[in-house]
């Protein structure tokens, strides 16, 4: 991922935003490509190649009707449907190379004391990144709006560790997610900070198929608190690493798509992306 990938997703995220936003009066090709300054041909283009549909197209896979259609899947099938697509390297992903291992009491108590944690700034498909890293694995991956904020997030988490900014193998095996570079994934670890009840939440998490969606009752159910359904929102949303533990997949029961600690926006667009690339799986 290069600089031009970064202008080219706000550009996509701008567009997505206006389309949510002025939604219920249809806003035509001309319109939004009108409002992030390009012309038609050009927009359609741009769109086109990030997502590999048409906005249009995209738009359908954020629509209510189409996540309630998606829920209403059995499970077996959302699972099934995963692995027997030319996608089958998320699903292996999310069931089988990421693998969470919790920090000790004592790492957790002390906020890092003599943790070791390397961290780097770098573009993903969906914006820029920070990325950090113990010797174990990954223990933050955040999307970046600023610098130095997203930084204080991080050493808030760690306040006691000892901090080096350097993209290391960890970091580097993690970012082919984003690169779609699937088959020459390493099994990604990742170390982090989280109460048990956190802990189950994430893994559960892993379970969501690339390009389908849960609910947060059915995650409460899944780790076998019924009942918990608020409490697996706050663990949720306490998410530290964006899309490797794929929170972006969970939303309301009634279709709607939710809240999102990196931002709405960027929740609809790797959403509909991961859509896209499901459908054009399946087409193959």
């Amino acid at each position: 991922m290069n600089e031009q990938d970064q202008i080219n997703y706000q550009r996509v995220a701008e567009a997505i935003a206006y389309i949510q936003t002025n939604f219920k009066h249809q806003p035509g090709l001309d319109e939004v490509a009108s409002h992030v300054h390009l012309s038609a041909f050009h927009f359609q283009r741009l769109f086109t190649e990030w997502a590999g549909v048409s906005p249009k197209k995209f738009l359908q896979y954020l629509s209510v009707g189409h996540a309630k259609q998606i829920l209403q899947q059995p499970e077996s099938t959302l699972f099934s449907a995963a692995h027997d697509t030319g996608l089958s390297g998320t699903g292996r992903l999310h069931d089988l190379f990421v693998n969470i291992e919790g920090m000790t009491p004592g790492e957790y108590k002390n906020g890092g004391e003599n943790l070791s944690i390397n961290y780097s700034y770098t573009w993903s498909r969906f914006g820029g990144l920070l990325m950090a890293s113990t010797p174990k694995g990954i223990c933050y991956m955040g999307f970046v709006e600023n610098k130095a904020k997203t930084f204080e997030v991080l050493t808030n988490k760690f306040p006691h560790a000892k901090f080096t900014e350097q993209l290391d193998e960890i970091q580097e095996n993690a970012l082919r997610v984003y690169n779609s570079d699937w088959d020459h994934i390493d099994q990604i670890k990742l170390h982090l900070k989280g109460t048990n009840f956190q802990l189950k939440v994430w893994e559960a998490l892993l379970k969501v198929p690339s390009g389908q969606l849960s609910t947060y009752g059915k995650i409460a159910e899944q780790i076998k608190s019924p009942k918990a359904s608020r409490a697996v929102g706050t663990a949720i949303g306490s998410n530290p690493v964006a899309f490797l533990i794929p929170c972006h997949r969970v939303i309301q029961s009634s279709g709607a798509l939710g809240g999102y600690r990196w931002g709405e926006t960027r929740k609809s667009a790797i959403i509909g992306w991961e859509s896209a690339q499901l459908e054009m799986a399946q087409a193959v």
